[in-house]
Formats: structure tokens, sequence, C-alpha cells
């Protein structure tokens, strides 16, 4: 007696079936995690593009400070009528080399900035000026950061007269650079350490070697 096939045939297809709805299934999950993935990935690429565009924002308004301050600078940047030897008209001094300065030259570079910080900066710039550490003197990125504010300050207010472009950059001044400075000096100067090596111990203060 012959066995009939069709049984049989039906439970390879029913097995085919199963395999097939499990390649079905595993593929699926593969597409979904691919779309996941494609998704995190043009998050980043759209977070990295505003980054890249808000830094390029920062480099424009500093790179237009520079050529305003650098015109206001320069004799021929100045208002109509005013002489090239104007002696209320402020020119940079060179910039201390802070990394080889000693002795007498280093002490008079440090009078002259004391005395901004002292006279200009901690009477007009408040809060901002208050967060810097009493160590300042210490940290030669305080010594490069106050610098740079002193004689950009300087190039900015100790001017005969005010143009529109000089108002401007003593906005830009006021708004962005003072605080971004102020902040590398109150990082520099928070947990350092000076503070904690000269307070006393026992009547006798320590000293940092």
């Amino acid at each position: 007696m012959t066995r009939d096939p069709i049984p049989a045939a039906l439970l390879q297809l029913a097995d085919q079936a199963d395999r097939l709805a499990e390649l079905d299934e595993r593929e699926a999950e593969h597409f979904r995690a691919i779309q996941q993935r494609l998704g995190e990935l043009a998050d980043l690429i759209i977070a990295v593009g505003e980054t890249l565009r808000d830094q390029s924002a920062v480099l424009a308004r500093l790179e237009g400070l520079a050529e305003q301050v650098s015109a206001l600078a320069s004799p021929s940047g100045r208002d109509p009528g005013e002489t090239h030897g104007d002696e209320h008209s402020y020119e940079p001094s060179p910039a201390p080399r802070w990394w080889k300065l000693s002795g007498e030259a280093r002490a008079a570079a440090l009078d002259k900035l004391r005395a901004w910080v002292e006279q200009v900066y901690q009477p007009g710039y408040g809060q901002l000026a208050a967060t810097l550490g009493s160590c300042w003197e210490q940290h030669p990125l305080c010594l490069y950061g106050l610098d740079l504010l002193s004689e950009l300050w300087s190039v900015l207010y100790l001017q005969a007269r005010r143009s529109p472009a000089l108002v401007s950059a003593q906005a830009e001044f006021q708004a962005r650079i003072v605080p971004a400075i102020a902040e590398q000096l109150l990082t520099e100067t928070t947990g350092c350490g000076h503070l904690a090596a000269q307070r006393p111990v026992n009547g006798t203060a320590r000293r940092r070697p």
C-alpha cells in the first residue's frame, strides 16, 4: 500500500513557512536597528554642524573686534580732526614676556598690571572682578589675561573721541571679552592651593615650595 505524500509535503511547507517567518522577523529587527543607528548619526551630524556654526560665529565676532581695535589704534583709524601726536590717544605697549621676566623688570611689569587691577578692574567691574583670586600674581595665565584686558581697555577708553565703531567695540569688550577672560581667571585661581599654603597652622604660616 502506497503512503500518501501530501501530509509530508504539507509538513515541509509548514516548516519552510516557519523558517521564512523567522528570517523576516530577523531582517525586520536588523532594519529597525539600522534605522535607529541612522537616526542617531543624523542627530550627531546636526549637533556637530550647530557647534561648528557657533564656533564660526564666535571667531567672526573676535576677528571683527580685532579689526576694529586695530583700526582705532592706528593713525589712519582715528576720527577726522585728530592729530597724529594727540597726547590723549593711547598706543598699546609691547607685550610683557612673562615667561622670561625676572628681577626688577618683572617687578616693574607687575606694578603696572597691579595698578590697573586696583584702580580700574576691581572698582569698575564689580562681581566679575570679585572672582579674581588674590593669588593672581602667581599664575602666568592670569598675567596674560589681565595684560590683554588692561591693554584692550586702554585702547578702547583712553581715546580723545568716540566714533560709532569705538562704541561698538566697547560694547563687545563689555559684553563678551571681559566675562570670558574673568571666567578663565576664576577657574585658574580657584582651588589652586595658594591660599591654603599661606594659611597659618599653629601660628606658623605654611609656604609653598
